[in-house]
């Protein structure tokens, strides 16, 4: 066994062993802690596939970004983890139930698999030849030139579904002061002040 194998198999067992770890901890901020190790053992795996680039993402933007606002949350918010986890106790079999329905839709699936000839040679056609260019590059290539257009479109249905989680979340209270930048713009700079003739030893 090579050491490039050697090392798959360790970052697979890490990724897997920490990935069951993420949801049988007790403790939130564990939790999140077992999710960082397993984005990191998938970076792993990543560049012994001569992925670098995607590896660098996974490790800045999931550890870096997500894990890091998923830390910071656990531990700011002050949740009553012994309620939730009486909730977890009360759904738990319809929560067993639909695990089961989902591993036997599976087993199903993944027993009438089939590969085509021409798969492998479809996949790799739209791939540019890596003894030519980086593997960086030909990823760049395919997804700001090949597949612009579906790139785009994939940002701007993320766009709307942010917009439409804002929308409905957004609530009007009253009683609650609120900037108004064009009323702060075109108020009339006498009815925002008023002078006063103050005589020296009076006071206000």
């Amino acid at each position: 066994m090579g050491i490039t194998a050697l090392a798959f198999y360790l970052f697979a067992i890490v990724a897997v062993a920490s990935g069951l770890l993420v949801v049988l901890a007790r403790n939130p901020v564990h939790s999140v802690l077992w999710l960082i190790l397993t984005f990191f053992s998938a970076a792993g795996m990543f560049v012994l596939m001569g992925a670098e680039f995607v590896a660098m993402l996974l490790a800045i933007v999931y550890v870096g970004a997500v894990a890091v606002l998923f830390l910071f949350v656990v531990m700011m918010l002050d949740v009553d983890f012994t309620e939730l986890k009486g909730g977890m106790a009360k759904y738990l079999p319809v929560g067993v139930l639909i695990g089961a329905v989902l591993l036997i839709e599976l087993g199903l699936v993944f027993s009438h698999w089939t590969f085509s000839d021409k798969a492998e040679g479809l996949r790799q056609s739209v791939t540019p030849d890596l003894n030519v260019t980086h593997n960086t590059a030909a990823l760049g290539q395919l997804i700001y030139t090949d597949y612009i257009y579906l790139f785009q479109t994939a940002g701007l249905i993320l766009l709307v579904a942010m917009i439409g989680a804002i929308v409905l979340t957004l609530r009007h209270r009253t009683n609650i002061k609120r900037q108004s930048i064009p009323y702060q713009i075109l108020r009339d700079p006498a009815d925002a002040m008023e002078l006063k003739d103050v005589k020296p030893g009076q006071g206000l």
